[in-house]
């Protein structure tokens, strides 16, 4: 990033929202429910699951599994993130707040039934994380990989794609990160092949929703960067040529990765 106030490095992306927390409460979508019933059917999801959820941020994810019955343990290095997560989710007694990160969780060893990311996995290291993930799960225990992906079939999506790569200079590098390859999830999961399911989850934005939902991301100019103002207007005059009745469809394609890592345990 251009300004180094609001830099995080590249060997500490655990910090690249601090200064946004606000925004990504605000804004950024939850998950659909649909999501459970897949976790129902495939993994054996129960309401007395115990689940890890690995760079839990402000609790997007954990909500869903909280609101199911779930145990959950958010793991999260940010302290902001992880403070407002602590005050979002304050009335969940389930709910507990883990400082850590996908590589270094700090859980006990054979302590969760399932492992869920959401809108992370791109960040971990892979090897150290298979390896956390192996030791803090139970035997047979099933590792859960979801991102909220832009439709980019949707017209609106595609001219807000457009506005990104025009004007947000970070924008081609965290878009590049977030590339994982089928077969890099394939060798995180091997030898086991994990199975994966696409949900369609649409958010609903008024103007002041869809520019903080920018203002969430990593990066999105800052107020202070000459992009900001070019930015705001351009996005202004493309919501008013999409919305109806003041509101905007954010259409995501909900990926869903899950399976199970090989056991440890010596044979």
């Amino acid at each position: 990033m251009w300004d180094s106030s609001n830099k995080s490095t590249p060997n500490d992306p655990t910090q690249c929202f601090t200064s946004r927390v606000t925004d990504y409460v605000r804004y950024r979508p939850g998950y659909p429910t649909a999501l459970l019933d897949v976790l129902q059917q495939h993994c054996q999801l129960s309401p007395q699951t115990v689940i890890a959820d690995v760079g839990s941020g402000t609790g997007k994810l954990t909500r869903l599994f909280l609101d199911h019955g779930n145990t959950v343990y958010g793991v999260e290095p940010n302290a902001a993130m992880r403070h407002t997560a602590l005050q979002q989710l304050a009335a969940y007694s389930q709910f507990h707040s883990q400082s850590g990160r996908a590589e270094a969780t700090g859980l006990p060893t054979a302590s969760v039934s399932m492992v869920v990311a959401g809108q992370a996995f791109h960040w971990f290291d892979p090897i150290k994380t298979r390896q956390e993930f192996q030791r803090i799960l139970l035997p047979q225990g099933w590792v859960v990989l979801v991102w909220n992906n832009r439709d980019l079939t949707d017209a609106f999506q595609q001219a807000y794609e457009g506005l990104l790569r025009e004007q947000a200079p970070d924008y081609g590098n965290v878009r590049h990160r977030r590339r994982i390859a089928l077969e890099h999830i394939q060798q995180f999961y091997g030898p086991y092949i994990p199975q994966s399911i696409t949900l369609t989850y649409r958010q609903p934005l008024d103007w002041t929703g869809l520019w903080g939902r920018l203002m969430s991301c990593s990066y999105a100019p800052p107020a202070n960067h000459p992009n900001h103002r070019p930015l705001h207007d351009a996005l202004a005059e493309t919501f008013e040529a999409h919305q109806q009745q003041g509101v905007i469809q954010f259409v995501y394609q909900t990926q869903v990765y899950f399976g199970l890592l090989p056991d440890l345990t010596p044979g």
